[in-house]
This record gives C-alpha cells, sequence and structure tokens, in this order.
C-alpha cells in the first residue's frame, strides 16, 4: 500500500464515522488530525487553512495562495482551493457547507474560525470532530506501532546514554534537562517536550524545569519525550542523587509495584477505569492514596495526550492497537515525589512495552 492509499484510506474511514454520526460535512485545521488524515502538514496562523471534508466525495483543502504549491502533491487526494491575501476564506467555506445540516468541527480549530464560519453559512448545527475521528486514531495499525516502538527504542538510548554521560549533583535543572534533549537529538529525534524536577519540585507533577540545583538526597524526576516521523515517546524516570532514604526507597518500591499492576491489567475488553484502579489499590493499600494525584495514563501517537484515557469514570474496554501511558506516581508535598512511566500497546494477548528502559530504583552522582 502506498502512503497516498494509506490517506485515501484513512478518509474513507473517517467519511463512514461521519455517516455513522450523521456528520454531513467535517471542518479540520491545522493539526495532528489534519495530519493524521491528509499527511499535510499545515501551520497554525491567522490565515485560514481548512479541510473541508463532505460525508461523500472528494474533500477541499482550502489554502492561502502564497502557501499552495506547498501541496500541489496533495491534489490527487484533495481539491486545493486558493484564496488570496484581499480574499475572506470564510466565506469560500460558507460556499462550500452552506447547504450541510450538521457540521463538525475539529478540535484543534481557533475558535475565532468557528465564528466566522457561522456568521458565512447560518444554520445548521455545530458538533465537535473528536468524537468522529477517536476511533481512527486510537486504534493504530502496523506501521504505526512500528513507528512508536522506533521512537521509543531511540528514546530508551538516549536515557542509557545520560546514565553514562557523568554526574548531575551541582548542575541546574535546566542543565541537565539541556544535557537529555541533546542526547536525544543525536539520535535523529525531535525533543519534543522535558521536565526535569529536583528534591521538593519532584513533588509537582507538571513541574517546569528551572535553575534550581541538584544536590546529595535529592529524588530528580525526568519525564520527557521526542518526536520521529510524526509519533511521539512519552517516559519518565525517576532517580536519586546519593544514597536514597529508607522513605525514598519505600515510595520507589511501590510505584514500580503500581506501575507493573497496571500493566498486568491490560488486555482487550478490560475497562479503561480498571488499569487506573490497578495501581490505584497498590498505592492506596500502602497507605499514599492521597498522594496519587492523577490519572495513570493517557492516549499517545500523533499527540503526547489523546485517547483513550485511562481514569476513573471511563469505562470505554481497551482493544488491540491502543497505545498509552502507564505512570503511576506518589508525591509528598515539600519533600520528593515519584513517577515511573512507560510506553504500553494493547495485544491480543495483553499488555506490550513499547519502551524498555531499566527500572530499578537508580543512583547517580
Amino acid at each position: 500500500m502506498t502512503t497516498a492509499d494509506v490517506y485515501r484510506n484513512r478518509l474513507e474511514h473517517a467519511q463512514q464515522a461521519m455517516a455513522t454520526a450523521g456528520v454531513d460535512v467535517m471542518l479540520i485545521g491545522p493539526s495532528s488530525d489534519l495530519r493524521y488524515l491528509t499527511g499535510i502538514d499545515a501551520h497554525i496562523s491567522e490565515r485560514l487553512n481548512l479541510l473541508v471534508l463532505p460525508r461523500q466525495g472528494k474533500g477541499t483543502f482550502v489554502v492561502p495562495n502564497l502557501e499552495a504549491l506547498n501541496f500541489q502533491d496533495k491534489a490527487d487526494l484533495v481539491e486545493i482551493v486558493g484564496w488570496g491575501e484581499t480574499e475572506q476564506p470564510a466565506a469560500i467555506v460558507g460556499k462550500l457547507i452552506t447547504t450541510t445540516k450538521v457540521r463538525a468541527i475539529g478540535d484543534q480549530l481557533h475558535a475565532v474560525f468557528l465564528l466566522r464560519f457561522q456568521e458565512a453559512a447560518p444554520g445548521g448545527s455545530w458538533v465537535p470532530a473528536g468524537p468522529i475521528l477517536k476511533d481512527l486514531r486510537m486504534h493504530k495499525d502496523a506501521a504505526e506501532l512500528a513507528a512508536q516502538r522506533e521512537v521509543a527504542k531511540r528514546t530508551d538510548e538516549a536515557w542509557a546514554a545520560f546514565l553514562e554521560s557523568g554526574p548531575i549533583s551541582g548542575l541546574t535543572e535546566r542543565q541537565v534537562m539541556d544535557r537529555l534533549s541533546q542526547l536525544m537529538v543525536e539520535r535523529g529525534m525531535k525533543s519534543e517536550f522535558g521536565i526535569c524536577a529536583s528534591g521538593p519540585h519532584s513533588a509537582m507533577p507538571h513541574y517546569h524545569t528551572g535553575e534550581r540545583v541538584i544536590g546529595q538526597g535529592d529524588a530528580v524526576l525526568f519525564d520527557w519525550g521526542g518526536e520521529l516521523n510524526g509519533y511521539l515517546s512519552d517516559m519518565t524516570r525517576t532517580v536519586f542523587i546519593g544514597n536514597p532514604s529508607e522513605e525514598q526507597r519505600k515510595v520507589y518500591e511501590i510505584v514500580l509495584r503500581a506501575n507493573q499492576a497496571a500493566f498486568e491489567a491490560v488486555r482487550p475488553g478490560v475497562p479503561c477505569e480498571a488499569i487506573d484502579a490497578a495501581a490505584r489499590a497498590v498505592i492506596t493499600e500502602a497507605g499514599y492514596g492521597d498522594a496519587f494525584i492523577h490519572r495513570v495514563g493517557h492516549g499517545l501517537g500523533m499527540d503526547v495526550h489523546e485517547d483513550p484515557y485511562l481514569v476513573l469514570g471511563n469505562t470505554m474496554p481497551l482493544a488491540e492497537g491502543m497505545v498509552f501511558s502507564d505512570e503511576p506516581g506518589i508525591y509528598l508535598a515539600g519533600k520528593f515525589g515519584v513517577r515511573i512511566e512507560d510506553t504500553v500497546a494493547c495485544t491480543a494477548d495483553g499488555a506490550v512495552r513499547i519502551n524498555n528502559a531499566p527500572k530499578e530504583l537508580t543512583i547517580m552522582d
């Protein structure tokens, strides 16, 4: 199957999902959804770039004239319609959708464009496109799984090199994160995001890496990922500077067991919330339930956070091809935190880890 065939199939599947949902047209701006459906990597700006996909027939990509030539290789896939600097692109879209009744708008499109579309094509109703596309994007095919394995493999290699790269005590969090990011870049990835949280900062799950100097006795939490060929890695490891305290060792062992419990709970048909519950039971029984303050996992693919979400209340059953994080944590405010995160795929036989970096307690200088 050619690349063009892949995108053509995805568009057809999206149209089938639209028909099932009773949607007449779907509007998708620059986003991972657009890249998934068409391979078009348009940038977000005040100038409108938009895929208008009807329930049947060929879609239209509305694009500024100054960028239209960038996408001529997609002309067999979608009709390319350019607009000039003195034109109102919303009017072009309005003509394309004026006879439609139910219109789905991309979750990642600027709200101001929706307001312009509503003015240009009054009437009809608007619904989010996310529910239409999520089933397609959640179920990764073999090529997508291979892409995620490759970016995870290189992330594992960067972490192994980081552990051998020398002491981090005495450096700032930012300096240390820069070192890890550079090791990602050297392995061909974009360093997409990164957290280095040391000492009491490690008890802040979404801490912003800063200038604190790392010192003896610190827990240091790294949460980072890279991008390769459009797919992302996401991993968390917590290390200790010098000999960990008894409490640090205890907490680390509990989180490691919770990580494994979640992994073992994964199989097709199991509700998403059951994976969270499996990890949470381990932490709660150990007396730290109040210190596990986030869901156990989220989907991963072209976005670092996407469906499925492994959280209490989500009864959607897991299925083959779903890829998500397994990241329990314990956070003791003012002291330290521990999180261990792997990327996991659901297969017919249960869970398979996409990344394989060691998880035993690690001490760094």
